[in-house]
């Protein structure tokens, strides 16, 4: 297990009960007590660092190594039945989106997510979760499948943003997450948006508009990242605490300003600590709000879904 800087206390009385656990067996003596009072300390201490998070630290615990990713959540969920689909039939298939079909329960659904790496090889294979504009055409492809199969759409958003090199922008990077938002509008069946990780810019809200709109709770959602919102206005990175509480872009603050839909809960310390019961949660949220998404017909869904978008921004004086 990796620990953040914020997480060393945790750290301390993790090791603290391996030794006192280590001390037992070695010596044949009963450490029981010991052990019981190390255990409610560390419970104490989860609570009260975990309990009051600052927007910087949530926006790393987002991106915490240990943290399940995009196709972690969809094998879990869909228990062995996931078929991935590849390419956009056009440039090539965009490692960095994936996408398929897969079951949870008895219910089919098409899932369209952003996938990062576990390590240096499989990050740089991944591109960083940094969808190229072939990913973006990959991801309508399948949801527009979807439609014409009627089957509901799942989302998972975990990237620091769309690649921005020369060649995206070149085959039309800007294009194709607008045409996705476009599209994406008017589409007939469910579609159910999950933020799992780092949800930043565009490339987050190219696979980001649906009838519910979810977020972990240590995940974020803004339109620039702390780093690069500090490195605009201060010229550095030193800022990017500053930033990060100035974007509002923790899920507290985004269902405050009723962006999101609901908060799905995280064991204590981040999904990476349970992720069993992490899972369990995302497949009860995603089959509940399909049940009230089928509710409606085709047209109130497409209606509500524009009008859920086109009310954000509003201000009044």
């Amino acid at each position: 297990m990796e620990y953040l800087d914020f997480e060393l206390p945790i750290k301390e009385l993790h090791d603290q009960l391996k030794k006192c656990d280590s001390i037992g067996v070695e010596n044949d003596i009963d450490v029981s007590e010991t052990f019981t009072q190390i255990e409610e300390k560390l419970y104490k201490t989860k609570k009260e660092i975990y309990g009051n998070l600052s927007a910087w630290q949530r926006v790393q615990l987002s991106r915490h190594p240990s943290r399940p990713y995009t196709l972690d959540y969809i094998n879990a969920l869909t228990e062995g039945s996931f078929l991935e689909l590849h390419g956009d039939r056009n440039v090539l298939d965009d490692k960095a989106m994936i996408g398929g079909l897969g079951k949870i329960n008895d219910q089919s659904f098409m899932f369209v997510g952003t996938q990062k790496g576990y390590n240096t090889k499989t990050r740089q294979y991944r591109n960083f979760g940094m969808a190229n504009p072939e990913g973006y055409r990959k991801a309508l492809r399948l949801m527009k499948s979807a439609e014409k199969y009627d089957i509901p759409i799942v989302t998972l958003i975990d990237t620091p943003g769309a690649f921005p090199g020369l060649e995206a922008e070149e085959r039309g990077q800007g294009e194709a997450i607008a045409r996705n938002i476009f599209e994406m509008m008017s589409l007939t069946v469910p579609i159910i948006v999950v933020i799992i990780g780092e949800g930043a810019s565009g490339g987050a809200l190219g696979i980001g508009v649906g009838d519910k709109i979810f977020m972990l709770e240590n995940t974020w959602y803004s339109v620039i990242s702390p780093e690069s919102c500090s490195s605009i206005l201060w010229r550095s990175w030193e800022h990017k605490e500053i930033a990060a509480e100035a974007l509002k872009l923790t899920s507290k603050d985004m269902l405050k300003n009723k962006l999101i839909d609901k908060i799905i809960k995280e064991p204590l310390g981040g999904a990476h600590f349970d992720r069993e019961a992490t899972y369990e949660n995302v497949k009860k949220e995603i089959l509940s709000a399909l049940k009230c998404i089928q509710k409606l017909d085709k047209r109130t869904r497409i209606d509500n879904r524009r009008e859920k978008f086109i009310a954000m921004g509003r201000v009044s004086e």
